[in-house]
């Protein structure tokens, strides 16, 4: 499988292994007194709802039960994240089962989040961590709050740039990801193949 390379000559950026990023994420973990072990989750895994308490805010959980991350999944995600010259952010989202729930994004966005934000800011590297507060989030196992979480026009931004499973599949199969137009092609294709299968 083809992969890109972390540390490409474009890149404005002195990027670390993601070894050397983890062990960095771990230390700001820890002295935030915060699980230092993480719960990798990406976009599919997250689970934001209307709050019933407050109308007009959501609340976040996530999710592992139906869209289960490969164990090669973070890699992927920091090497295409690497290779491109907007700032990664290491985030956490709360604590559950003993383990700091986090999620990988990335966008020039987060490049004027500083630390009155809650981000702490490796410019060198191009990466932030933003560690949040202690608390706990919600690992949601209903299947029906999953199908009718909020997916678009939401406030909370952040989110909107983490990576999802479908693009490292398409890494996984392809070796990079694919352009809107292979997309739609590939769905007319698959969508052949089962309907010839049915009919078969």
């Amino acid at each position: 499988m083809a992969r890109q390379n972390s540390n490409p000559a474009n890149t404005q950026f002195d990027r670390p292994s993601l070894n050397a990023a983890l062990a960095a994420w771990e230390t700001c973990l820890k002295k935030n007194n915060l699980p230092a072990s993480s719960l990798w989750i990406f976009s599919e895994n997250l689970c934001i709802e209307d709050s019933d308490a407050l109308p007009g805010k959501f609340r976040v959980g996530f999710q592992t039960k139906f869209t289960p991350p490969d164990d090669a999944a973070l890699p992927i995600a920091y090497d295409h994240f690497a290779a491109t010259n907007a700032r990664i952010v290491f985030y956490r989202l709360g604590t559950a089962n003993g383990q700091s729930v986090s999620i990988l994004l990335c966008d020039p966005w987060f490049e004027e989040k500083s630390a009155r934000d809650g981000f702490e800011r490796r410019d060198d590297w191009g990466i932030s961590f933003r560690p949040g507060r202690a608390g706990d989030i919600e690992e949601v196992t209903k299947l029906a709050r999953w199908v009718r979480r909020v997916k678009r026009n939401h406030t909370l931004h952040d989110f909107d740039f983490a990576m999802s499973l479908a693009t490292i599949d398409e890494i996984i199969i392809h070796g990079r990801t694919l352009l809107p137009y292979e997309r739609f092609a590939e769905r007319m294709v698959n969508r052949l193949r089962r309907m010839i299968g049915n009919a078969e």
